[in-house]
């Protein structure tokens, strides 16, 4: 019985070659990745036709730089939650969609979700990452849940009672700069910019223990988080620098990395000096010696925090915690605070109402420090 063989049919080569045969695996293994992809994709858009969504500036950018950091952005998105005030749907470029949440319902159901149903956003998060590490704004899972209890003692009563005098001193500054342009004739200022300023002053005196004056002089330290800060919102309008490879290509995909190197280096460099200085001696002694003579701030607690196994954190992770809450706290603290005392400055029956509450408080005395 005649037997036909791969050469005579002219595939010899090609069963041979095992170069083209990890070719044809990988052209295989592409296109399969690019079906699952498209799958998911799909199925993504199906799952998401409940939620409403406005108008596309355009099929390729979709919705990015619809709502701008701008004060014209904030009247956009005002807009948009009175048009849409249950939720909507918005498109980053051509393949990514968010949803936004507005109604307070819809947002508990998610923000009391354990974080295996919710996952945290891979996306604008991952710009974050090479500045904040993978402290408790970035991290998820066994990791967060070990580090938010190690955690926990940074806010007890006793810790944050002294920081109450950082805090007077602080906005203690920020008023003498604010009745210096006063008497000088000025009527305008930027809010946000003095309060971030005092919320960054404040911040670094709790969490270092370090007085940079930054409300009265410029500090590196201080300018390097405020431009990280606006860079990472900028670089999630442009869609074309959300690859790495690109984005640190670009002049501010350098600046970045520059600004990143010396908060990195300004939080090491405490750590390793506190690091040098911890005690010998067991660590309640050490907590009430320190108590007695000056406030024990966010780096001490960190480098005492033990794990239910004894485990330290280590430099990497405490930098990353310090890190966070030098970012997380500052902003978030400016914002709240900006947007009250704007209400407050438009409606000043409740100021008044504020002044009286205040004043009963105090009972008629003239502290040089508000209390506890």
């Amino acid at each position: 019985m005649p037997q036909l063989s791969l050469s005579s049919l002219g595939l010899g080569p090609v069963a041979v070659s095992p170069w083209l045969l990890l070719l044809l695996i990988g052209v295989s293994w592409v296109l399969a990745r690019v079906l699952a992809w498209t799958y998911t994709f799909y199925d993504n858009c199906r799952r998401l036709r409940c939620f409403p969504q406005p108008p596309k500036r355009n099929w390729f950018l979709g919705h990015l730089g619809l709502v701008t950091p701008t004060e014209q952005g904030m009247r956009v998105l005002t807009q948009l939650v009175a048009t849409y005030p249950q939720g909507f749907k918005v498109w980053l470029g051509p393949m990514m969609p968010v949803i936004r949440l507005c109604h307070p319902n819809l947002i508990r159901s998610v923000i009391n979700a354990s974080a295996d149903i919710v996952p945290k956003d891979k996306v604008f998060y991952s710009f974050l990452e090479p500045w904040l590490g993978d402290g408790l704004l970035l991290s998820a899972g066994d990791k967060w849940s070990r580090h938010r209890r190690m955690l926990t003692p940074a806010f007890h009563f006793n810790i944050l009672k002294p920081y109450m005098k950082i805090f007077n001193e602080s906005v203690n500054i920020m008023h003498a700069k604010w009745q210096l342009l006063a008497s000088g004739g000025s009527a305008c200022l930027d809010m946000f910019e003095h309060i971030s300023l005092m919320t960054l002053d404040s911040l670094q005196k709790c969490v270092f223990s370090f007085d940079s004056h930054c409300q009265e002089k410029p500090s590196e330290y201080i300018a390097a988080i405020l431009e990280l800060s606006a860079l990472v919102s900028k670089r999630h309008q442009q869609f074309f620098l959300y690859i790495d490879f690109l984005y640190y290509l670009t002049h501010d995909g350098q600046r970045f990395r520059r600004a990143c190197r010396l908060v990195h280096d300004f939080t090491d460099a405490v750590i390793q000096e506190r690091r040098r200085t911890l005690p010998s001696q067991g660590v309640d002694d050490f907590l009430q010696a320190k108590a007695k003579s000056k406030t024990l701030d966010f780096i001490d607690v960190l480098l005492l925090s033990k794990d239910e196994d004894g485990k330290k954190l280590s430099d990497e992770d405490i930098r990353a915690e310090a890190d966070t809450f030098m970012f997380e706290g500052h902003d978030t603290t400016a914002s709240g605070l900006s947007w009250v005392l704007y209400h407050l400055a438009k409606h000043p029956e409740y100021q008044e109402r504020c002044r009286q509450e205040v004043q009963e408080l105090l009972k008629d005395r003239e502290p040089k420090e508000i209390e506890w």
